[in-house]
């Protein structure tokens, strides 16, 4: 079982999210890049754009300056006149700074000076900047300044904006719609003039067909009201359409909204091509389809064959990168099934007689350049997705298989279940888990199923209690993703899902798999089972002893507690709502930790010498099993004993030292201004030093980044263990207070 894909949604007004800039692990970026919605997380604010800011070491003086990077809120600046030294770029945050757009220092009568810095650079710096922003990209006045400043581009729509929507069967058509919602980015619309909730269409933000209010005619397109029964007449569409247009020119749209929409690219379909398709009308399917109509460059119609007499053409309008749409004999290649066309005789359906009955050609591979991207999704991972024939309704689901860039979803938790729809992995209707929730959203949960099997291996819900202590091992911020609850269901159905989400949910998956093999009783009753993690670009898999009865559930769960060096109640038959019974979270990590190991480890010599005990004799240690690896290009795989050899252990102190020191080494390196007059480095360490330095450079983390890092974040970036992180991370605890001491007004 892969982990369920999580990501919550950036809240702008949380400045501790700034840790993503530098969160490297290869899970937490392989997650996000699965789904196209989350370019919904990004910043409004673009690299290259430019503004004006206040001179730091000049008062009431300003100048230009160009954004760098962006990490939600925060925005990494240069001055313009540095050219590609990096050395004076600094972070600011755009709800705190003081940010101006491009002119206003003189429309206010404010002074624009080059720092000093660079002041020499240039005689004549007015012809400089005239140089610097021809054709430029300016900062937005309205994310700088009023009540969209430093938003997202998602929350700049808000509800009552007017947009252009693409009709579903001209391209070159267009009316104005009206936003009732804005979901995260999900978009409930109305036509303009039209009051009936049947009509609403929800769309992501970055559909093709939404476009910015004015568009249509600035390019030559027509602007024709929606066609059905019950419509108005034409000129109450257009006083509906003029006096929404009036309304929305005084509060325009930003046009930030529509910087990340994909670019269509151009087509080489002809009429009377076929190709396959899954079906437009019922999406549970594949079916052959036919080129009927070619728009232009850009756009075509595809229809569903259909060789009744009677039948009504079921079409649809496309695009080179529309979703769903594959070469012929795609199904037959992947080992899928295709629908034969209604009225087509024969009950074996073979394309090439197709091809010569009807008279007609299949559309070429170059028509597909993207037919077999897959994004990295797998099967049995979780995810959220809208009901195809209910689009206002998300459900929980489930890949039951994965083809090229095709997923088979099984919705649960629908009173009448559907057959697995079939969604393309560029799909805006599919988001990961916990969207709903971050986004305050009903979601269509999975039914809590009674188990009719033998009762006897049926558990009952098992909780996972976020506010516990997570140890050592696990991340704190990814057990706060997970599901609350896993089950009712068959115990090494549960358990199983349960240990695979603690797995992908530690600093370092391999490491935990070694500690789970560790958990067993002979006197329980179990099943062997595979468990899998990826970590840095590889997979690790391994075998362990899961509990098939109830009965033996929670001591099961108490045992992995105490092997993962957390609370008992993480996870297990007990929830904890308020207060945890072992009072785990009023203590720190240390004593906690320090308390747990005296509870339940083995107790020292110092202490059985101590009480009068007899001691008894040791029990020699069981070899631990091998955990196989399976890295990225390759085909074999390789096994490794996890125990480690004596002449590989370095002092934990040593290691802490040097790598402290290269830190700091670096740091000099990168920003001189801040820490030359701290701090020392030994040239025994710079040689050490030097060959971190490539990292550090590549991940741009430069000295403000360095205060951002926390132990999370040390761990995953520099592959350390948790005892050289912990001291690593005190020492840039003290490099911070250090600093402000020194510079700090």
């Amino acid at each position: 079982m892969c982990y369920p894909v999580t990501c919550r949604r950036h809240d702008s007004s949380r400045t501790n999210d700034s840790f993503r800039l530098f969160r490297v692990d290869s899970f937490f970026w392989e997650a996000i890049a699965l789904f196209i919605v989350e370019l919904s997380l990004q910043s409004s604010f673009q690299p290259g754009m430019k503004l004006e800011v206040a001179n730091k070491g000049s008062l009431d003086t300003y100048w230009v300056a160009t954004i760098i990077t962006t990490c939600g809120q925060l925005l990494l600046l240069r001055y313009c006149g540095y050219g590609d030294d990096r050395k004076a770029d600094f972070w600011c945050d755009v709800m705190t700074a003081e940010l101006h757009p491009v002119g206003w220092c003189a429309q206010n009568n404010k002074t624009l000076q080059p720092p000093e810095a660079i002041k020499e650079k240039n005689s004549d710096w007015i012809e400089f900047l005239i140089k610097e922003l021809t054709g430029s990209r300016t900062a937005p006045a309205n994310l700088l300044e009023g009540p969209l400043r430093g938003k997202n581009t998602v929350d700049l729509i808000v509800v009552g904006c007017i947009l252009e929507v693409r009709d579903a069967f001209e391209p070159n058509v267009y009316w104005a719609a009206r936003v009732q919602s804005n979901i995260g980015g999900r978009l409930c619309l109305s036509y303009v003039g039209l009051n009936d909730p049947a009509y609403d269409m929800w769309m992501f933000y970055l559909d093709t067909r939404l476009r910015p209010l004015g568009w249509a005619k600035e390019n030559y397109l027509s602007i024709k009201p929606p066609t059905g029964e019950s419509m108005k007449l034409s000129s109450e569409w257009t006083e509906a359409l003029d006096e929404a247009t009036a309304k929305a020119l005084k509060s325009p749209l930003p046009l930030e909204v529509f910087k990340d929409h994909a670019d269509l690219h151009t087509h080489s379909f002809r009429p009377g091509m076929k190709l396959e398709m899954v079906s437009p009308k019922e999406p549970f399917h594949i079916c052959p389809v036919s080129v009927t109509k070619v728009y232009n460059e850009y756009y075509f119609q595809i229809t569903v064959d259909d060789l009744t007499a009677e039948a009504t053409p079921t079409c649809v309008v496309c695009h080179a990168d529309s979703p769903g749409i594959l070469p012929v004999q795609w199904c037959l290649k992947n080992g899928v099934g295709l629908e034969r066309p209604q009225g087509f005789e024969s009950q074996d359906f073979d394309w090439a007689d197709y091809l010569k009955h009807t008279g007609t050609e299949a559309a070429p591979d170059v028509c597909f350049p993207n037919a077999s991207q897959s994004r990295g999704f797998c099967k049995d991972m979780w995810l959220e997705a809208v009901n195809p024939l209910q689009p206002s309704e998300l459900c929980v689901a489930r890949i039951t298989q994965v083809k090229g860039r095709l997923l088979w979803l099984r919705l649960e938790g629908l009173t009448k279940p559907l057959p697995d729809c079939i969604v393309d992995v560029e799909s805006m209707n599919i988001f990961p888990v916990g969207w709903c929730e971050a986004n305050g959203y009903p979601l269509t949960h999975l039914q809590k199923t009674v188990c009719l099997v033998n009762g006897k291996y049926c558990c009952s819900q098992l909780f996972i209690n976020h506010r516990c202590f997570s140890g050592p091992y696990l991340n704190k911020g990814r057990i706060a993703e997970l599901p609350k609850a896993v089950g009712p269901g068959k115990c090494a159905v549960v358990l199983k899902e349960i240990l695979t989400m603690l797995i992908n949910s530690a600093y370092k998956p391999g490491r935990v798999l070694r500690e789970l093999q560790m958990v067993e009783d002979p006197q329980w009753n179990c099943q062997e089972e595979t468990l899998k993690a990826k970590y840095k670009g590889k997979s690790y898999r391994s075998n362990m002893r899961i509990v098939r009865t109830a009965d033996q559930v929670s001591e099961f769960c108490r045992r992995v507690c105490e092997r993962l060096q957390c609370c008992l109640n993480l996870f297990g038959p007990t929830i904890v709502s308020d207060k945890c019974p072992e009072n785990c979270f009023s203590q720190t990590k240390t004593k906690y930790t320090y308390y747990k190991k005296r509870k339940v480890g083995r107790p020292s010599l110092g202490e059985n010498a101590q009480d009068g005990d007899m001691t008894k004799p040791a029990r020699r240690r069981k070899k631990r099993k091998a955990i196989f690896v399976q890295k990225k290009r390759r085909t074999s795989i390789v096994g490794y004993q996890t125990t480690e050899s004596p002449q590989c252990a370095v002092s934990m102190t040593s290691v802490t030292e040097r790598i402290y020191n290269a830190l700091l080494f670096i740091k000099i390196i990168i920003d001189p201004f801040c820490f030359i007059n701290v701090l020392y480095c030994s040239l025994e360490n710079q040689m050490f030093m030097l060959t971190c330095t490539p990292f550090f450079l590549l991940k741009d983390i430069d000295g403000q980044a360095l205060l951002l890092l926390t132990l999370p974040t040390v761990q995953e970036c520099m592959d350390l263990k948790l005892g050289p992180a912990i001291k690593l991370c005190h020492q840039i605890e003290r490099v911070k207070v250090a600093f402000y001491s020194q510079f700090a007004n």
